[in-house]
């Protein structure tokens, strides 16, 4: 169920309660929820999902993302994990999840892209994960130029 974008970075569609267990086992050290509570009924909240993490001793952040688009302070919400979950040292793995995943990706590949990440790069590997970020390819070029 979790795609990998690369070895330390996962994107799932919603989670279940259950299901971080197995990101534990994964060695998911941060779960970064980016869907916003309640986006449609049914969906497990993210009180539940970060008490459940918690139990599990994984850290919880949450930055919604709504269909509307996508704003720096997200981007630096996204920043934020990936520092804190300790992917870029090696000695972390980040679960970001969204309704389908793609909102996450397309968040995880605008922060990459703001870092300095290559564009091509990031797209190969959301494409090896089933995601397309040609939707906001222009956004990442400008962002990098920056």
């Amino acid at each position: 169920m979790f795609r990998k974008l690369t070895d330390r970075i996962l994107v799932s569609p919603q989670i279940s309660v259950e299901q971080v267990a197995e990101a534990k086992a994964q060695g998911v050290t941060l779960i970064l929820n980016n869907r916003p509570d309640d986006e449609e009924p049914g969906q497990v909240n993210g009180a539940e999902i970060e008490a459940a993490a918690q139990a599990a001793g994984i850290a919880y952040l949450a930055v919604p993302v709504a269909h509307g688009g996508f704003a720096p302070w997200q981007l630096d919400g996204m920043a934020q994990a990936l520092e804190q979950a300790g992917v870029d040292r090696a000695d972390g793995k980040l679960l970001a999840y969204c309704r389908s995943g793609t909102r996450s990706t397309l968040l995880w590949a605008l922060t990459r892209a703001r870092a300095g990440d290559n564009g091509d790069v990031l797209a190969a590997q959301a494409a090896a994960a089933g995601y397309d970020i040609a939707p906001v390819r222009q956004i990442m070029d400008a962002l990098a130029g920056q």
